[in-house]
C-alpha cells in the first residue's frame, strides 16, 4: 500500500467517524427538544394551562359563575382530544403575553389576532377564524355619522380596550381622535353609555349586541366590518412540537366543521344569552 493510499484511506475512516458522530449527536439533540416540549409537559402532568382575558362571546362567565363561550369550547375539545384536564387562568388582556412567557400557562386561547408585533414574543398557530373590529357609536354624542372619516377628528373621544388590536385599529384609521383606553371590556362599554366618548371600536360581535341591547342609546355607524384579522392560538417559541400539534389539530378539526358551527352558535345566535342576562 503506498503512503499517499494509506492517508486517504485514514481521511475517510475521519470523515465517517465525524460524520456518525454528528447524527448521533443531532438525533440526541433531537430528542431532547422533544422533552422539553409544552406538549410533553401537558401530556406529563395531564392538564393544559389556557390563559385567556373575557371578551363576549369569545369567553365570559355564566349566571353561575362558570366561564362559557366561543374560546371556551374550543380549549374544552382541545384538552379533551388531548387526553388532558383543562385549567382557565384568566388573565388581564395587557399581562396576558408576558404571562404565558413566564410559564404561567401553556398556551393563550383567547381570541388573540395575529399581528407581527406579537409574533416577533409569541409564536402563532395557524388561523382557526377570522374576526373583524366595528364601531359603536353613542347617538347623543355622534348622531347621524356614516363614514370613519367622520369621527377622525381632535374633537372625537374613542373608547378602546388597552392592548387589543382595537386599540391599533383605532390608531390606524382614526389617528387625529382622542382615543381612550380601557384594561376591561365592561369600563370600555360604560363610557360610550354615559356619553363621556363618541364611540367604541372593538371586534364584532360586541357592536352588533350592544346596538341590539340599547337601540335607543346606540347604533352602527358602518354597515360592515373595517378590518379582518386572522385568530391563532399563542405559544412560546422554539417549541415545534406543539406547534405542529395545534396546527393539525386545527386542519382536522375545521374540515369536520366543528369550529364553524361553535363559531355561528356564538357569534350568529342568541341562543346562549339566557346563559349569562
Amino acid at each position: 500500500m503506498t503512503l499517499w493510499r494509506t492517508v486517504n484511506i485514514g481521511i475517510a475512516a475521519v470523515i465517517m467517524i465525524v460524520g456518525l458522530s454528528s447524527a448521533v449527536w443531532a438525533g440526541d439533540a433531537r430528542l431532547e427538544l422533544s422533552k422539553d416540549s409544552t406538549l410533553e409537559t401537558v401530556l406529563k402532568h395531564k392538564t393544559l394551562r389556557v390563559g385567556f382575558s373575557t371578551f363576549k362571546p369569545w369567553a365570559m362567565k355564566d349566571k353561575d359563575g362558570q366561564f362559557i363561550g366561543f374560546e371556551i369550547d374550543v380549549a374544552k375539545r382541545l384538552a379533551s382530544e388531548m387526553g388532558v384536564e383543562v385549567r382557565f387562568i384568566p388573565t388581564k388582556w395587557d399581562g396576558i403575553i408576558p404571562a404565558l412567557l413566564t410559564g404561567k400557562f401553556d398556551i393563550i386561547i383567547g381570541g388573540m389576532g395575529i399581528t407581527p408585533q406579537r409574533n416577533l414574543k409569541v409564536n402563532f398557530s395557524d388561523p382557526y377564524e377570522f374576526t373583524g373590529m366595528a364601531i359603536v357609536a353613542n347617538k347623543a354624542v355622534a348622531p347621524d355619522k356614516s363614514s370613519l372619516k367622520e369621527f377622525n377628528m381632535a374633537s372625537t373621544k374613542v373608547s378602546v380596550r388597552l392592548g387589543t388590536t382595537a386599540e391599533k385599529a383605532a390608531k390606524n384609521f382614526l389617528p387625529k381622535a382622542d382615543i381612550r383606553k380601557f384594561s376591561d371590556e365592561a369600563a370600555s362599554i360604560q363610557e360610550l353609555l354615559n356619553g363621556k366618548v363618541a364611540c367604541l371600536i372593538a371586534s364584532n360581535p360586541l357592536p352588533a349586541n350592544l346596538v341590539k341591547k340599547y337601540p335607543e342609546k346606540l347604533y352602527l355607524p358602518l354597515q360592515s366590518d373595517f378590518t379582518q384579522e386572522p385568530i391563532g392560538f399563542a405559544v412560546r417559541k422554539g417549541d415545534p412540537d406543539f406547534l405542529n400539534f395545534l396546527n393539525n389539530w386545527i386542519k382536522v378539526t375545521n374540515a369536520q366543521g366543528w369550529l364553524e358551527a361553535r363559531f355561528n352558535y356564538w357569534f350568529k345566535t342568541d341562543d346562549w344569552k339566557s346563559l349569562v342576562e
